[in-house]
């Protein structure tokens, strides 16, 4: 891919993660409740949890909750939202996905949301399907955090210019996708499927959550841009401060009351079983 794992990947951006990436809905915790039977007194492990997006939202239905992610700053923040929202029964360690079973034991589900294509994939999944209890269960969330669909449908407010906010980044980072210090020219890897059946997985039984119209502000969409591992704060450097002013007077341009509209996309998880 012309990358290697480096721990600048998301250097800064946890702070903006949560704010800037478009939440997951309590319909997705509900549905994935209802299709697993989920009755609160299993174990949940999240595989590159960042600020505990999804570890959050999914943890009242487990009475054990464990987020690890590779990025410290995403640890720490996601250990102060837990505090924030009361969530007393979640651990959060620094750690890498490869470093697994790290002595964690067993869960009744594993997740991966947005973030099993940055691991050694067949190492990680062949890894998880021993953590997992006999009817565990693997879940892989197919979901665009990051900005909504482009469908005609009236909206509230204007959709966020993501056109042109990438090639405002663009300009100030090159051509070629950045990914920490190295680049991505080709994007991230699919195919996942072949990996999780090469590792013994069987599946996937397949539960969607429609999308929905959010309306966010300015500072949102900001925050979105500094989320991204192409646009981590330190990647623009000394022209950081250069480079938010131009990106506030494009949005501006594009909704001056700084209100944004988005209709979210289709939620998928795929569930994999031993």
């Amino acid at each position: 891919m012309g990358w290697i794992w480096d721990p600048s990947l998301y250097a800064g951006s946890a702070e903006y993660y949560a704010r800037g990436r478009i939440s997951y809905p309590v319909a997705l915790a509900d549905a994935l409740a209802a299709e697993l039977g989920l009755d609160g007194s299993g174990r949940l492990l999240d595989v590159g949890c960042g600020p505990g997006s999804l570890t959050l939202v999914l943890a009242g239905h487990f009475r054990e909750v464990t987020g690890i992610d590779a990025d410290p700053g995403m640890v720490a923040e996601a250990a102060r939202r837990a505090d924030a929202a009361g969530v007393g029964h979640a651990r959060w360690m620094h750690l890498r996905a490869e470093e697994l079973p790290a002595g964690l034991g067993r869960f009744e589900l594993v997740t991966f949301a947005q973030s099993f294509h940055w691991l050694d994939r067949p190492r990680v999944a062949a890894t998880v399907r021993d953590m997992l209890t006999g009817d565990g269960v693997c879940a892989h969330v197919h979901a665009e955090t990051t900005h909504g669909t482009t469908s005609p449908e009236p909206l509230p407010h204007p959709r966020p210019p993501h056109a042109e906010i990438g090639e405002l980044v663009r300009e100030y980072l090159g051509p070629v996708r950045r990914a920490g210090q190295g680049q991505l020219p080709d994007g991230t890897p699919a195919g996942e499927s072949e990996i999780y059946r090469a590792a013994g997985f069987t599946g996937p039984g397949r539960v969607e959550v429609p999308g929905r119209v959010v309306t966010r502000v300015a500072d949102d969409v900001v925050a979105g841009v500094y989320s991204l591992s192409s646009s981590a704060p330190h990647l623009f450097g000394d022209h950081r401060a250069r480079f938010e002013a131009d990106l506030r007077q494009l949005l501006h341009r594009a909704s001056p009351d700084g209100l944004f509209s988005e209709q979210t996309s289709t939620i998928a998880v795929d569930l994999w079983r031993r």
